[in-house]
């Protein structure tokens, strides 16, 4: 456990029921942090009985915490905007954000011969435009404040390595690396650390939803999806997928006092499938 009492952390696509912004809101609250959770849309699983930001919000409370459950679209200055100011009206300011909303596969994932360019921009829009205009809303008020903070986000391990097929997913997962690097350089002055998490497969609602887009028509979506999951676990030193408390752990660790000598980063939560 890591001593985040006094926080306050903005963390972006946290409604699905089994995600990685759930886990990581929940840890923070655990860890003593009041949180802001968003997501473009109260409930973005709406086959799903889980009713989203709004359940989110009521377990974090139910913890000690103080809470608040909005939508932002991560594409729209204005809206990030906008949310970001409702928190600090809210809850008094912002000393973590993480950045983990992310675009859903879609028809992108294909041959960049055959890769459509309204496709290229809806990947990219979502996973660096919305990182880069949600870490600059936050620097900023960080900045304006007298400094201290800590951004974190959420890449991929395919923002470290290139696979066929997921050419603008890797190429906006890199680019947060990137974006992370710089960013360190430009905040560290102010006491305000970047940083990023690249996380291997993790067992999520999107990942159904990625299969369900593969050309093997002999497969059902849940075969598919169990093929997947039992190849990338057979595939990993440590023996298992990386599990939402995994990415957790390592977003609180970085957003923790303990991290104040870490910037720049992006770290691989792999469990050994990927090493440097």
């Amino acid at each position: 456990m890591y001593n985040l009492s006094g926080k306050t952390a903005f963390v972006t696509g946290a409604g699905g029921e089994h995600g990685i912004g759930r886990g990581i809101a929940l840890r923070l609250a655990a860890d003593g942090a009041d949180v802001v959770v968003t997501d473009l849309v109260e409930k973005p699983y709406p086959e799903a009985d889980w009713e989203g930001l709004p359940a989110l919000q009521a377990e974090i409370e139910g913890m000690g915490r103080r809470s608040l459950a909005l939508t932002c679209d991560v594409t729209d200055v204005a809206s990030v905007e906008g949310a970001m100011q409702q928190a600090i009206d809210a809850l008094g300011q912002i000393d973590i954000l993480v950045n983990n909303a992310a675009a859903r596969g879609g028809r992108d994932r294909v041959a960049v011969v055959d890769l459509e360019e309204d496709e290229w921009d809806r990947v990219m829009s979502v996973n660096l435009k919305g990182s880069f205009v949600c870490s600059r809303a936050a620097a900023r008020h960080m900045v304006a404040r007298g400094g201290r903070g800590r951004i974190i986000s959420v890449s991929s391990v395919l923002g470290l390595r290139g696979i066929a097929r997921f050419a603008a997913y890797c190429s906006s997962k890199f680019g947060i690396v990137g974006l992370t690097q710089s960013l360190a350089q430009e905040l560290a002055e102010f006491g305000i650390t970047v940083n990023a998490i690249c996380p291997s497969l993790t067992p999520t609602e999107r990942v159904g939803h990625m299969t369900n887009l593969f050309d093997n028509p002999a497969l059902q979506v849940k075969d598919a999806t169990d093929a997947l999951l039992s190849g990338a676990a057979g595939s990993t030193p440590i023996g298992r997928l990386a599990q939402t408390d995994d990415l957790a752990h390592a977003v609180s660790f970085l957003a923790s006092d303990g991290a104040d000598f870490l910037t720049g980063l992006s770290i691989p939560v792999t469990g050994g499938s990927f090493m440097r």
